[in-house]
């Protein structure tokens, strides 16, 4: 079966469903409202069937709000927490439109009855509940589907370079099994052989191959990872593409580094885009310290028990301090020192800095285990505690790598305007360890320009997942 078949019988049984399951949420709203009468007696409460206009109503609303929040329409790899904030927001939505409806509609007429405000309490909550239950049940077996190859997109990537490496590394990460990579295509022949594979995917020609390729292998979507590429170039790549009717993406170059808004002004009737100011001030400055310092006082009280278990067992099981107390760059590029249990011999570093690496020799047998489910990061909750740093941010990097990384990389430094995180928007994306310095840039401007509270609680919940789901922590 074809993926757009797949997408296709997957929105219809999502429309069906959450219409079917905010209609049912009426049944279960009534008989929770006899079961459960809140502050008053359930004397002189309408039948069931009076609230059939405002059901029908509401499952009407249900599927048009869905569509006009694109809950039919969402990327392939949407997180489930992202979509439960949508679905709240949705049925919220409806469900007051359909209660102001009904009472117009209804008004004056033979109908008209007196909503128990009870019943609508419970109606809303049951849709909710049902709706992200059955919409749950549907993904995980979409999921499945997709696991046995039913349903997937096959993607070609066009490029060798670190772009298309990135993009393969994104793929494999990600949470869901939407894509296929079917191979990797080179810009074009450059005297030598092409290599037969790169990062485990075949090489299977260049560009002037692609209409082929595009057939012979039933591609659905094609990546063009050439930032570097001329943009006549990319014309006549994007025109062998357009032979057929698969879809085409193209990786940035102009804004690769532009993560968040722009705005559109002048000079003297010249156009200029201008950067969203991304330093954190006022009002949201002041919230974010006050949840850092309630949060992280909290979990210290609460994992206190945890923490003191794990420096017993550390000092138990190799010589040297419990703690491991290193020098990082924090807010404003000023250096901190920074709290960690020790997880590795205490002459790690005799030969210098270096990344750690899975299956790294130099970790203790205790710090296998504390690195895999970060536990070795809880005393960072001190540096929390005492403004240091904040639960989310950028990661925290060494003097010795900021040197190199501020020379190399564009607005690397922007991302020092904001106090380093426990945890971040490029840690619960993949990026942390020895991965691309750009990326992780990239995304950590984007959190600093997009930043809420409920980004921030996202980013938690997302990392907890990630203790127990991810299987490459280091």
């Amino acid at each position: 079966m074809k993926s757009e078949q797949v997408r296709t019988i997957n929105k219809a049984i999502l429309v069906g469903s959450d219409a079917f399951w905010s209609f049912i949420a009426f049944v279960f709203a009534y008989y929770l409202r006899l079961t459960l009468p809140l502050l008053r007696p359930t004397q002189g409460l309408a039948t069931l069937h009076g609230y059939f206009p405002m059901m029908l109503s509401q499952a009407f609303f249900i599927v048009g709000i869905f569509f006009l929040y694109r809950l039919y329409h969402q990327p392939r790899a949407l997180l489930f927490f992202d979509e439960l904030y949508s679905v709240f927001g949705a049925v919220s939505v409806s469900f007051m439109m359909s209660i102001a409806t009904t009472t117009v509609m209804l008004k004056n007429s033979d109908l008209q009855i007196n909503f128990s405000r009870g019943i609508l309490i419970y109606a809303w909550i049951s849709s909710i509940v049902c709706i992200i239950a059955a919409r749950a049940v549907i993904h995980w077996t979409f999921r499945k589907m997709m696991a046995a190859g039913i349903g997937r997109d096959r993607v070609l990537i066009v490029g060798l370079g670190d772009a298309a490496r990135l993009i393969i590394q994104r793929i494999r990460s990600s949470l869901t099994q939407a894509y296929q990579l079917v191979g990797v295509v080179a810009r074009k022949e450059n005297g030598s052989s092409l290599p037969e594979k790169m990062s485990d995917i075949p090489v299977l020609g260049v560009a002037e191959d692609l209409p082929r390729l595009i057939a012979d292998q039933r591609i659905d979507e094609v990546i063009i990872a050439l930032p570097e590429v001329s943009h006549h170039d990319m014309g006549e790549i994007i025109g062998l593409c357009d032979r057929s009717t698969v879809k085409i993406r193209v990786f940035p170059d102009t804004f690769l580094y532009i993560t968040g808004q722009v705005s559109i002004g002048e000079l003297g009737g010249l156009p200029l885009l201008s950067l969203r100011d991304i330093e954190m001030r006022g009002w949201r400055l002041a919230v974010k310290r006050l949840t850092d310092v309630f949060a992280s006082f909290l979990g210290l009280i609460v994992l206190s028990p945890l923490m003191f278990l794990v420096a017993l067992l550390i000092k138990l099981g190799s010589r040297g301090p419990v703690f491991y107390v290193q020098e990082r760059m924090g807010l404003d590029a000023k250096p901190f020192r920074m709290l960690k249990f020790r997880s590795m011999r205490q002459d790690a570093e005799m030969r210098g800095p270096g990344w750690t690496k899975p299956d790294d020799p130099r970790r203790t047998r205790i710090g296998v285990f504390i690195r895999r489910f970060n536990i070795d990061e809880l005393p960072q909750l001190i540096n929390v505690f005492l403004g240091h740093m904040s639960l989310v941010g950028p990661r925290a990097e060494r003097p010795y790598y900021v040197e190199q990384f501020r020379k190399n990389i564009p607005r690397y430094m922007s991302r020092h305007k904001e106090k380093a995180g426990m945890t971040g928007w490029a840690q619960v994306n993949g990026l942390r360890g020895d991965t691309s310095i750009e990326e992780r840039t990239r995304y950590d401007l984007w959190y600093i320009e997009h930043w809420s509270l409920f980004l921030d609680f996202k980013i938690i919940v997302r990392q907890i997942f990630r203790l127990f789901s991810s299987r490459n922590a280091y």
